[in-house]
């Protein structure tokens, strides 16, 4: 993969902006951490005391008298995947409010805690429903975790507030602040391209909007405006699209009464599970 990324580097001019070698690098750097199941234990130990007597997040605890570089052992939990969607529902499980706090905690690990679980895939998300009302999600394999320097995390949460409000001309702003463009860029192109990707997404309720087209999208837009990849945001990137298809799970569930009317209240800048 270095040798592609570097003769990619070296003779395709497109690439560059893709900056194929440090995103390889990163890649690289993220496997071998993941094989080392001291740090994965870390990590756990971690995420555990960020959410200490949270009732969203349960994060089982590390026995680390008996872990070693290649052995972990950890608390067993109990739980319903996340995927089981028959149990779920012959459970009686709040969905609603599993969604809401799915998100609340995506929100809280990267924006509070700045250490978020990178590997959400539903086959790591379990759900305890002692109390159906008020279901408890619980997490496992924490190879993978990230994390944002200040000035990311600043730009990130400022581009969410301009983009759930519609701002356009602030996320072009802030595109161009932050380096990820250009800074000779014109605010107001950047500011209506961005318009025009973005502003279906509001008029539509949640199953209807395809996340893989909009991407395409923005990467069409990026490749315009000469933006480039940044690296140390791929782990986020990754996650927000495994939260897509998490949300997609509990739209099966219950259909889309609840993810459709929250879709179109936050359009108007108020929503269930703000």
């Amino acid at each position: 993969m270095h040798v592609l990324a570097r003769f990619a580097r070296d003779y395709y001019a497109e690439s560059r902006r893709l900056r194929p070698t440090e995103v390889v690098r990163e890649y690289e750097r993220t496997i071998l951490d993941e094989l080392d199941l001291m740090r994965e234990a870390a990590n756990a130990s971690q995420l555990r005391r960020n959410f200490q007597d949270s009732d969203l997040l349960y994060v089982p605890e590390v026995h680390w008298d008996l872990c070693r570089d290649n052995v972990m052992v950890m608390e067993r939990i109990h739980g319903v995947l996340i995927s089981e969607l028959p149990e779920l529902r012959r459970l009686g499980t709040n969905i609603q409010r599993l969604a809401e706090n799915g998100v609340q905690i995506f929100f809280t690990q990267v924006f509070r805690h700045n250490f978020f679980h990178a590997d959400m895939h539903p086959g790591n998300i379990f759900v305890r429903v002692e109390d159906p009302e008020n279901p408890l999600y619980a997490a496992v394999d924490f190879g993978i975790v990230g994390t944002l320097d200040s000035r990311d995390q600043h730009y990130l949460a400022e581009n969410f507030l301009a983009f759930f409000d519609r701002d356009y001309n602030r996320v072009a702003r802030l595109h161009i602040d932050s380096g990820w463009v250009p800074p000779g860029t014109r605010v107001d192109e950047l500011e209506s391209a961005v318009r025009t990707v973005c502003e279906p997404i509001f008029q539509k309720p949640l199953s209807e909007i395809s996340f893989a087209q909009v991407l395409l999208r923005l990467f069409e837009t990026a490749r315009r405006f000469q933006m480039e990849v940044q690296p140390q945001l791929i782990l986020l990137q990754k996650t927000l699209l495994q939260i897509e298809g998490l949300g997609r799970l509990a739209n099966r569930i219950v259909g889309d009464d609840i993810f459709g009317r929250g879709a179109n209240a936050n359009a108007r800048g108020r929503g269930p599970g703000e």
